[in-house]
């Protein structure tokens, strides 16, 4: 199956979110998922969390990059959000009336898998939804793993390459999360 890869560059603005969301809708419609369906809904809110994330805590553009199979069926989609700072992502735990620190929960809870890695003197950030069919691995996914020691608490943990393996956590929980592992 061939891998349709799709691309948006967000600027350091929160206002770029709801336009990235809206251009994510168009492209998630154009490769055959609903706009009203479980599927979409789930992905627009993981682009918005990620988008969010990148915008707000590195003040720099991003890169928002869909890849999906471009064959009939609905299978695994996968996120990537790619921004300029180096600094790996901090999951945070909000409490009660916190109004922030919840963007990388709801992407744990909602992803099937998710994780990151660096990219250059930035990183990229991703997350994949199965609806059905794998996703052939795409030529942009760094190959081999990647080991990162940057965990913010002490744990080393390892990304996925370009052979669109499911990813398992290391160590416990690590930049490759799973839902399914």
């Amino acid at each position: 199956m061939q891998v349709l890869q799709v691309q948006l560059e967000v600027g350091p603005d929160p206002a770029e979110v709801g336009r990235a969301r809206r251009w994510a809708r168009s492209r998630l419609v154009g490769s055959g998922i609903g706009d009203d369906e479980p599927l979409a809904e789930t992905l627009i809110l993981l682009i918005s969390e990620l988008v969010t994330n990148a915008v707000v805590h590195t003040g720099c553009p991003a890169v928002l990059r869909m890849l999906f199979g471009s064959a009939g069926a609905v299978g695994t989609v996968r996120v990537e959000v790619a921004d300029a700072s180096g600094c790996p992502p901090r999951p945070r735990h909000a409490e009660g009336d916190d109004t922030n620190g919840r963007g990388l929960e709801l992407v744990d809870g909602l992803a099937d898998r998710w994780g990151w890695q660096p990219e250059g003197a930035g990183k990229r950030i991703w997350c994949e939804v199965d609806g059905g069919v794998p996703l052939s691995a795409p030529a942009t996914v760094v190959a081999g793993p990647v080991v990162v020691p940057a965990a913010p608490f002490g744990v080393q943990r390892t990304a996925t390459g370009a052979t669109g393996v499911p990813v398992a956590p290391v160590n416990g929980s690590g930049i490759a999360q799973s839902r399914n592992a």
